[in-house]
């Protein structure tokens, strides 16, 4: 990381990896030959995870500025803003699966697309309303509700660090992924169904945990609260944390590539170590190894992503996802999920297809000016010096 005086050179760097995080997403989505090879390349870490830990810093970092410079109340609206952009975003992407999609599946009869949205064609109604309300969340829309959620609870986490602290509420966070890998959310979810009487089927609820993938949101928001505030130099990490991630990254990646992303095949309690949807303890730690990686790492990363093409889509990350998801959906619509099957020119073009359109909607949508460094107002010092204890 860089100082807050260089936020701008900064930005660009967390906008390519955001722009990587896009381009490893969309590879894993499309149904081609290259989504298992390309599917957590670095070790048993998803794009998912790098997206969301970005997107929690940025917002952590702009909006942790944007207190300082106008106070807590400027910054609960701007996160309260951002949430109904998203949510928007959100609906505009159901309302597309199920007209469009939904036809196109429907009419040639797409075991794939009906399979992706089965409770909707068994009971629309309330499929839709559920929907809304962020219930009933199909495949690959389950990720933008995840956001909707996190930004609506950002700003009042945020306020209560000021008066607290960070640590309980990194510790509270903690102790919340700890409880989602004894199912939690189950638990949560058959209270709620047997007094409300909800007829969304579990399995229909998206397929993230919420309860533990709020861990890596609100770890990157106190992170990027963290450098909006106070500089956190990359040479204070101890040098045997740093070598503890080596050994942990380079196992980790070694091990993805020899075994495989499912080492422990039908084995379900080793399985739980590294599950994706419930962020299992050991891709958990990996997580972090590859987080102190990029950090100690980072003028060498930064130079290995100089590429303006991840910048602008990094830049534009919300429009971007969503045209990847787009052309996911119609991809899947036309030729199904025959991952493997397809010839290398139908692959091929559906790949150059997505990231075309794709660095054409980031061109449109990239923002015209460069953002300034958020500046550290001297008539605010109690923010300023306590947000990011």
């Amino acid at each position: 990381m860089v100082s807050p005086e260089n936020a701008v050179k900064r930005w660009s760097e967390i906008d390519a990896l955001r722009g990587l995080m896009l381009v490893l997403m969309t590879l894993t989505h499309l149904p081609t030959r290259f989504s298992d090879p390309l599917g957590q390349p670095f070790g048993f870490v998803s794009a998912a995870e790098g997206f969301v830990f970005l997107s929690a810093f940025m917002a952590g970092y702009i909006f942790a500025g944007r207190a300082m410079k106008d106070g807590v109340h400027a910054m609960r609206d701007a996160f309260l803003r951002r949430a109904a952009r998203i949510y928007s975003c959100h609906v505009g992407m159901l309302m597309f699966l199920f007209t469009i999609v939904a036809a196109i599946g429907i009419s040639t009869d797409r075991q794939t697309i009906k399979h992706l949205i089965s409770f909707y064609l068994n009971d629309p109604v309330t499929a839709l309303v559920s929907s809304l309300f962020l219930i009933y969340n199909p495949p690959l829309l389950d990720i933008l509700p995840l956001y909707v959620v996190f930004m609506l609870l950002s700003p009042w986490l945020m306020i209560a660090a000021l008066r607290l602290s960070w640590t309980p509420i990194l510790l509270a966070s903690g102790m919340i992924w700890l409880c989602a890998q004894f199912g939690l959310d189950r638990e949560i979810y058959e209270a709620v169904a047997t007094v409300t009487g909800l007829k969304v089927p579990f399995h229909e609820t998206g397929a993230f945990d919420i309860l533990a993938w709020q861990f890596i949101w609100i770890f990157g928001l106190w992170f990027g609260v963290r450098n909006a505030t106070a500089w956190f130099p990359a040479q204070k990490l101890p040098p045997l944390l740093c070598a503890l991630a080596l050994a942990v990254g380079i196992t980790g990646f070694l091990a993805r590539h020899i075994m495989g992303q499912a080492p422990f095949g039908n084995h379900p309690m080793l399985a739980a170590l590294l599950d994706k949807w419930h962020l299992g303890p050991l891709r958990v730690i990996n997580f972090l190894a590859l987080v102190v990686l990029t950090l100690r790492f980072g003028n060498v990363l930064k130079a290995a992503l100089r590429y303006r093409i991840l910048e602008i889509l990094g830049a534009a990350s919300l429009p971007v996802f969503c045209v990847h998801l787009i052309v996911v959906l119609l991809a899947l619509a036309a030729v199904g999920d025959q991952q493997g099957s397809t010839s290398l020119w139908l692959d091929t073009t559906l790949v150059t297809v997505a990231f075309f359109a794709m660095y054409m909607t980031a061109w449109i949508f990239q923002p015209r000016q460069a953002t300034k460094p958020t500046s550290r107002p001297g008539n605010q010092p109690t923010i300023n010096a306590r947000v990011a204890r």
